[in-house]
Formats: structure tokens, C-alpha cells, sequence
């Protein structure tokens, strides 16, 4: 692990999960300017998220840091002793997998799909179901990420949505099957209100039990089986901000992608070769906007919102965060820290 500014000297990999994971800073890494800042890193598997954000907002010496905090438990960090709240525009999104090759309802019919989207109040959902914390999608391409075509979220607009689905031809008493998982079941219920009202059919949650979640996710990458849903919550990141096709849309929507939900999109794989061939940036930069505004065009999502990332850090450390990965090569500790007053 020399490559990297910090390194691993303590991790035991005979238990499922080991209670710490141990980082010392690597003196010789070859990029100075960026870091390492810190001596030493703890990673602590021994407490519950709840348990640790209660510690990094009540306490020193204990937590300093606590990713993935809920947007429900964003104000006790802003208002606590210890800690502050870190917002960050990370590369996540959320959004909805349509099944496009449902056999009993018209989701191959791009209007059933656009009413799909035309039905969801999206400033609700960022306002109510995230506290505000999440920009509303526009296709896959969060707005502050490169290659982002300009596309503007799918108005909420209930009585357009239900026209375009009466002439798609949505089966009259077929029910709307919403699968979600149970991190995303307070969506979900959000979304059933709009789609049942905004469309004027019954839905259906289906909620995938944690235990089952597994097996859920290998019939949806297998592809072997019919897929039980109309619409899958599907809550998915990706690992560059600059060039998001080569992982976000390559896994939704190409011909080999492990979350497709429908039949293979010729021009959509057509533009992805392109894309993969292509070593320009400013070239490879403007086909990324090309695939996003097809897909956003073409309706093959339900798009939804880009979730921030949160974080509760003690007051005293200087957090760098980026947007696609957790990194702390360039975070550091002020004089006032806990660590440095108590000679650590």
C-alpha cells in the first residue's frame, strides 16, 4: 500500500469485520503538496452510526469524524457542542429503473415513461424526504458535475402526466408496482402519494427485506428471471466527476450494464463506444452531455434527486471532502484539537 498517503499497518482478516482499521501516514509518498496532514487514522467498527454521531457531537477524544449522516439528524450537528456539518455535492443519485420490457403494462412506450416523471413533485421530495439536502435530477448527470447538458428537471405537471398514460394505453385497473429497498422506503411512500394521485391508478410498494436483498439484486444483474417491478428505487454513485458515463450510465443503460431494466438501447451503446474510444477531454466532455441528454430525452429513468453527502466533524479538523470518495490525505487538525492539547 505505499502508493497511497496513508497506510494500513493494523487489520485483521480473519474476522467477518474487524472492530478498528489502523492508518498511518506514509512519509515518502510521492505527492507532498497533497498530504498526508495527519499522523495516525482510526477507523472504528465497534459502535452503532447513532452511537457514533451522539459521541462526535457530545464529546472530544472520542469521534472525529461521522459519514453518511441523514439529513433528518442534520440539525443536531449544526447545533451542537462539538461538532459542525459538512454539506457536500457529491456524485449520488437517486432515481427510479424502469422496467421497460414489462410485459402486461406499456413502460416500452416513452409517454408512460415521461408521465412517469411528470407525476413526481420533485421540490417536495428534496424539501420533505432529504430536508432540503439534494438537488432535483435532470437525467443522470448531477449539475455541478462535467458533462452536464443543461437539462432542466421534468415539471410536476398531474394532468399532463395522466393524459400522456391513457394514451399510452396503461390497462385500466393494473396497478403501478413500486419496489424499494428499506433504505429508501420513506421515498417510496412519498412517491406512491404523487404517482397514485398525480396518475390516477392504485400503487403498489413492494418493499425488498433486508435479508433478501441479496437475492434481489442477482435476478436484477442475471437478467434470467421477469423482473417483479414497474419502478426500482435505485440509489447509485459514481467513482469520477469528470467523464459519469463510463460508470453510472455504462451500469444503468448499456447493452452489458447490470442495471438495465428493458430491452438494449442501439444508439444509447452506439454513443457509449464513441465515448470509450475517445481520449479528448473537451470531446469526451461534450459526449458525455450527448448520452445524458439522450437519456433524459428518451425517459429511460425516473429521475429523482442528487442527494449531498453529510458529514458530522469536530470542530478543530479541517475536513477536505471530494465528491466522489471519502479521502483524508489533505484533512487536518487545528492547534485547538483534542489530540494536540492533550499531546497525542
Amino acid at each position: 500500500m505505499g502508493a497511497d498517503p496513508l497506510n494500513c499497518v493494523w487489520l485483521d482478516t480473519r474476522e467477518d469485520r474487524t472492530d478498528r482499521v489502523v492508518l498511518t501516514a506514509f512519509e515518502d509518498h510521492w505527492n507532498k503538496e497533497r498530504g498526508p496532514r495527519l499522523e495516525k487514522v482510526i477507523f472504528r467498527n465497534d459502535i452503532s452510526p447513532a452511537e457514533a454521531l451522539d459521541l462526535v457531537c457530545t464529546t472530544e477524544g472520542q469521534i472525529d469524524l461521522v459519514t453518511e449522516v441523514a439529513p433528518a439528524d442534520a440539525e443536531k450537528v449544526q447545533n451542537s457542542e462539538y461538532a459542525k456539518l459538512e454539506v457536500i455535492d457529491s456524485m449520488r443519485i437517486l432515481l427510479g429503473l424502469i422496467n421497460r420490457g414489462a410485459e402486461d403494462a406499456p413502460l416500452h412506450d416513452k409517454r408512460a415513461r415521461k408521465a412517469l416523471n411528470l407525476a413526481v413533485d420533485r421540490a417536495r421530495l428534496v424539501s420533505e424526504a432529504f430536508n432540503g439536502y439534494a438537488h432535483q435530477s435532470a437525467g443522470v448527470i448531477p449539475a455541478y458535475a462535467g458533462g452536464y447538458p443543461g437539462n432542466e428537471p421534468y415539471p410536476h405537471d398531474p394532468g399532463e402526466a395522466k393524459r400522456l398514460l391513457q394514451e399510452a394505453g396503461w390497462p385500466e385497473g393494473r396497478p403501478l408496482r413500486l419496489a424499494t429497498t428499506t433504505s429508501t422506503e420513506g421515498v417510496a411512500r412519498m412517491l406512491e402519494g404523487d404517482l397514485r394521485e398525480s396518475l390516477g391508478i392504485d400503487v403498489e410498494v413492494m418493499v425488498v427485506p433486508d435479508e433478501g436483498l441479496l437475492a434481489a439484486q442477482h435476478a436484477l444483474v442475471e437478467k434470467v428471471m421477469a423482473l417483479p417491478f414497474d419502478v426500482l428505487l435505485h440509489a447509485w454513485i459514481d467513482l469520477s466527476a469528470d467523464a459519469p458515463p463510463a460508470f453510472m450510465h455504462h451500469y444503468l443503460y448499456s447493452e452489458g450494464g447490470p442495471f438495465r431494466t428493458g430491452p438494449p438501447v442501439a444508439e444509447f451503446d452506439r454513443l457509449m463506444g464513441q465515448f470509450a474510444k475517445e481520449t479528448d477531454a473537451e470531446r469526451q466532455s461534450a459526449l458525455s452531455a450527448e448520452i445524458d441528454r439522450f437519456v433524459y430525452d428518451e425517459v429511460l429513468s425516473l429521475f429523482l434527486v442528487a442527494p449531498q453527502a453529510l458529514y458530522a466533524v469536530n470542530k478543530n479538523v479541517n475536513f477536505v471532502a471530494h465528491a466522489t470518495t471519502l479521502e483524508l490525505a489533505e484533512t487536518y487538525v487545528t492547534e485547538e484539537h483534542w489530540s494536540r492539547k492533550n499531546g497525542s
